[in-house]
């Protein structure tokens, strides 16, 4: 390795990674707490369980005991497999064993047979290591809560010293397999890393304070070794575990249970298993690339260990749970070249993923699995390109879930090798391979630029990196700069002329002028594409932004490749916010685009932040655009700052009543907008010029303009509205919706006498639920003495909606408990959640009411270890065998459909179960008897006191200034902050306990019965 100056003072790690043996004294022994259910294969017969297609060989290149464990690999200037070895990870209960430790080997394959004959222990010292890369004088590596750098700047495979921590703050507890991972070099010169969903970390600089963080969460982040610049680069998705770049540059992204594949644009918000994004305006997110999942979303894929895949799972492609992508590079046959595999851990294969262009950005479709094993052990947990052209297999080998809830294999771990006897025919300039086994650290500046044109990524990636490592040591590299320029100017092809442009912008010696020539003239959309996005990633780009906005407007209204686009949107969040309209106008006239998966959301996302400060400008896009949809959002999200800044929603009303003569679709995209930013408040103060304009707005022919003008009118406390609103409710000839849209309307302004026209609706069976939900909020003390007394006359969904009713406000309760007592409403239809909602209210009185109504409530008192003990031994396969399982899916609607989707059917409060560990009974038992034990903080419960009485049970969604989304199990509530009188967050998932208590043996017996069934069954 090069040398390399001293690098800033860094703090050293203090007892979490300093801890422990350094290398070469004893090590921890570790040991298995997985217990051996399967058939462990020796190495040998594991690599003869392997499949993959004719012309192709797998080679064993290390296995147990030199290798463990194995989480992450990469390679150096060598070629040598630097691999990062995981012990501390652990059981759910234990989360990580910190009396052990993780390290890092080196292998080298001596001899070139796909067999390590070299193996050195570089680290033995690390906590919760799960990345390395090694570059700038030493190994990096993410060992939460820290990114270290393991310095080695003479190259000798010894630590010079102590590990620096260069970023401190990731949650190193709480997010558990989540965590912080994935270290890669980018082509641009940045090391990009990965961070999961379950918690939130505040990252930044060691000592920095808080206000100087990052916050991040589900994400991809990217850190400059020699700016020292850290920053997230997309947001979103689930636990991200493998990424990659293909030849023009483009990062791939491999996540598990929700979509498996992502287009790496920076900017974006891509949609998330569960929470929400920081910023509240979004609006909308992006889906994944793929057009495909590799499971079928009727089965579980638990099943996969269970009983063997499914037809329909295995033509799918294994599984939901992804780690490691590859991109297969110039060296492949043809018909590989530019395709995405992808580990796919349950499945025990490879997934292949073919990309294609499409609109701004691409598709990616679903190719035949490249590999498959038959060995249960066999978990990819990462790939790697190799020096020759081939990849690297990292195999946890493990039989245990993703999470290791049943235990850790530790003893075991394989890397395999996958090369290829044939090659294609790719003229190679002379002079370009170096020698065989060659260091490419000491190769001369020239050479590195000739491996520019070498078809193997791993050369020109490695001798990018080098060029850039001597460059930020301050050599002299003048004669090198004018090769990669005459490279550009020789224009071989699209993916030549962009190495040497990564190369430049590495060394900081790509000129302004030479990217504005490429943005101008290049006819390859990729190189324009990568010469927009390092035009302002220059170091000194910031004094030139206005020049640079005016630029990228003119190109922005020119160009004709939706690629290109695509970047001009993702970039407008570096532009300053003064610039960001004018180019973001340009983008958003290109109606081609207006139907794009990911261009408009872009856009907005660029924008956002300057709606609010710049209306007029953003009133100009909003009625120039073909893009009704982001109309919309702008629409929305002036009117979100009405009380703090009236005077741009003052000139969207003025241009919504000039736009008369326009087609009807815009003005409802505007006042839609209004109307979404409005809902949840009760009064908004109306702008100036809202009542001249409604009135004629009312006479449009448009049905839906006049409703969305008469709803946005009684927020804006128009009396005549609220009278018409009355008539419309109150018509039994009006069209059905309007109707119910009515009745809402009224409720949610709290119109006066409404509770005579609500009782009368109760008796109408297309009303009755509409009406219920609104006598809890605007019905008196008798209200509930009627609902109760017409309870057996509802239908089902109405009685759900009455017992939602009659628990959520203290002075309804009683009534409830009354009519339970009388035998008007069955005890069981109450569920076990609105029983608990009841127990919150502190009222001592209800409370034992409640208990004596229901005494099966008592047994929540008995130890719930002890509970799951006598489930187990209840629930034993025999039982299970019998269990009938079209009643279990009737008792799963009943009591768990609300929340939970299983087999596509269900709601999203909660986590879905499809994907979870459903054929573990221990798992179901511990989640359903003590939900509260293991629930994740995004789904914890919230109790919310409003100032009408009411009390709600639910999780928040979203928040903003003014509203707050409550999810309750029925319904999502948008809730006005001034209505809440007290908010409450608690520790209780809002899952109930006690839910098996209620059911009789058989009954438990058909629900597990069901929720571990591998298929979806039909109802009784």
């Amino acid at each position: 390795m090069p040398h390399f100056p001293p690098l800033p003072t860094t703090l050293l790690l203090c007892c979490l990674v300093a801890t422990g043996p350094a290398a070469g004294d004893e090590f921890p022994r570790p040991s298995n707490t997985q217990a051996e259910t399967e058939k462990f294969l020796a190495p040998e017969a594991a690599l003869a369980a392997i499949r993959v297609p004719e012309g192709f060989r797998v080679s064993l290149f290390a296995h147990e005991p030199d290798v463990r464990n194995p989480i992450d690999l990469c390679t150096d200037t060598r070629g040598r497999v630097w691999v990062a070895e995981n012990y501390t990870y652990a059981e759910r209960e234990l989360n990580y064993d910190l009396t052990l430790n993780d390290r890092i080997l080196i292998l080298d394959d001596l001899d070139g047979d796909g067999r390590h004959d070299s193996r050195k222990v570089f680290w033995d010292r690390g906590k919760k290591l799960t990345s390395i890369a090694v570059g700038f004088g030493g190994v990096w590596a993410t060992c939460a809560p820290h990114l270290l750098f393991i310095p080695d700047r003479d190259g000798d495979d010894v630590p010079d010293g102590e590990p620096e921590i260069m970023l401190e703050g990731f949650d190193s507890d709480s997010i558990r397999h989540n965590i912080v991972n994935g270290l890669k070099w980018g082509p641009d010169g940045w090391l990009y890393g990965r961070h999961g969903i379950q918690a939130t970390s505040r990252v930044g600089v060691p000592g920095s304070a808080d206000a100087e963080r990052v916050s991040l969460n589900c994400c991809v982040w990217r850190y400059h070794p020699v700016r020292k610049v850290f920053e997230v680069v997309a947001q979103g998705t689930t636990n991200p575990w493998g990424m990659d770049w293909d030849e023009q540059g483009e990062c791939w992204l491999i996540n598990t249970v929700i979509g498996h594949l992502w287009h790496v644009v920076p900017g974006a918000y891509w949609k998330r298993m569960y929470g929400s994004h920081f910023n509240p305006h979004l609006y909308e997110l992006i889906d994944q690339t793929a057009d495909h999942i590799h499971w079928a979303e009727g089965e579980n894929w638990s099943h996969v260990r269970q009983h063997g895949i499914s037809a329909t799972t295995d033509a799918a492609g294994g599984g939901h749970a992804h780690c490691g992508v590859v991109c297969c590079d110039a060296t492949w046959p043809p018909e590989y070249r530019g395709s995405l595999l992808t580990g796919n851990l349950h499945g025990r294969r490879l997934n292949r993923d073919v990309l294609e262009r499409a609109g701004c950005g691409y598709v990616a479709r679903h190719a035949p699995d490249f590999l498959t094993s038959s060995d249960p052990y066999f978990r990819i947990v990462e790939l790697e390109h190799a020096r020759d052209g081939g990849m690297y297999l990292a195999d946890w080998s493990d039989i245990g879930e993703c999470h290791e809830n049943d235990g850790v294999h530790r003893t075991s771990g394989r890397i395999y090798k996958l090369t290829w006897a044939s090659r294609p025919s790719v003229p190679v300039p002379e002079g370009v391979f170096p020698p065989a086994g060659s260091n490419l650290a000491v190769l001369p500046a020239d050479q590195l630029v000739a491996l520019q044109r070498h078809p193997a990524e791993w050369y020109a990636r490695t001798a990018r990196r080098v060029l850039q490592e001597r460059a930020g040591a301050g050599d002299k590299l003048e004669e090198a700069a004018a090769a990669l320029e005459a490279l550009i100017d020789a224009d071989e092809s699209p993916v030549r002329t962009l190495r040497a442009l990564w190369c430049l912008h590495g060394m900081e010696r790509l000129s302004r002028p030479r990217l504005l020539r490429l943005i101008d003239r290049h006819p390859d959309e990729h190189v324009r594409a990568w010469s927009v996005r390092l035009l302002l990633a220059q170091p000194d780009h910031a004094g030139r932004s206005e020049e640079d906005a005016a630029l990228l407007a003119r190109v922005a209204a020119r160009e004709t490749s939706g690629l290109v686009r695509l970047y001009l949107a993702a970039l407008l969040s570096r532009l300053e916010p003064r610039h960001r309209l004018a180019v973001a106008r340009e983008l958003a006239r290109h109606g081609e685009d207006a139907d794009d998966r990911q261009q408009l959301l872009l856009i907005w996302y660029g924008i956002e932040p300057v709606v609010p400060t710049d209306p007029a400008g953003a009133l100009q896009i909003a009625r120039e655009t073909p893009m009704g949809k982001l109309a919309r959002f702008v629409a929305r999200r002036l009117t979100h700052e009405l009380p703090s800044r009236p005077g741009g929603v003052e000139q969207l009303v003025e241009m919504i009543g000039g736009l008369e003569t326009a087609p009807h679709d815009r003005r409802r995209e505007l006042l839609s907008g209004m109307v979404e930013a409005l809902r949840g408040w009760r009064r908004a103060s109306p702008p100036a010029a809202w009542a001249a304009v409604a009135a004629r707005l009312m006479q449009s022919p448009d049905e839906e303009t006049v409703r969305l003008v008469r709803e946005l009118s009684v927020v804006f406390g128009d009396g005549r509205a609220v009278e018409e609103l009355r008539t419309l409710a109150a018509d039994g000839r009006a069209d059905m919706e309007l109707r119910r849209a009515a009745v809402r309307s009224l409720v949610e302004a709290r119109a006066e006498g409404l509770e005579p026209l609500l009782r009368e609706l109760l008796g109408n069976r297309d009303y009755a639920s509409e009406a219920i939900r609104g006598l809890a909020v605007v019905g008196g003390p008798e209200a509930a003495r009627v609902i109760t007394d017409r309870y057996s006359g509802f239908r089902l969904e109405a009685k759900e909606e009455a017992i939602t009713a009659l628990v959520s406000r203290p002075d309804f309760s009683p009534l409830l408990l009354d009519a339970v007592a009388a035998g008007k409403i069955p005890s069981r239809d109450v569920p076990p959640f609105q029983l608990r909602q009841m127990l919150t209210y502190g009222d001592d009185a209800l409370s034992s009411r409640v208990r004596r109504l229901w005494p099966e409530l008592e047994q929540l008192a008995e130890s719930k270890q002890q509970r799951i003990r006598e489930l187990t031994a209840q629930l034993t396969p025999e039982t299970l065998a019998a269990a009938d399982l079209p009643r279990g899916r009737l008792l799963f609607n009943q009591a768990c459909a609300k929340c939970h989707k299983l087999f596509g059917e269900g709601g999203t409060t909660a986590p879905e179960l499809t994907g979870a560990q459903r054929a573990n009974l221990a798992y179901l038992l511990e989640n359903i008897v003590d939900p509260s034990a293991t629930i994740s903080r995004n789904f914890q419960m919230s109790v919310v006191l409003l100032d009408d009485g009411r009390v709600l049970n639910g999780i928040v969604l979203e928040q903003t200034e003014r509203t707050i989304t409550l999810q309750t199990p029925t319904e999502a509530v948008v809730l006005d902050r001034a209505s809440i009188a007290h908010l409450r967050e608690t520790n209780l998932s809002l899952m109930p306990e006690g839910q098996l208590d209620r059911l009789t043996r058989e009954e438990i017996r058909d629900l597990i019965g069901y929720l571990m069934s591998p298929t979806q069954v039909a109802l009784p």
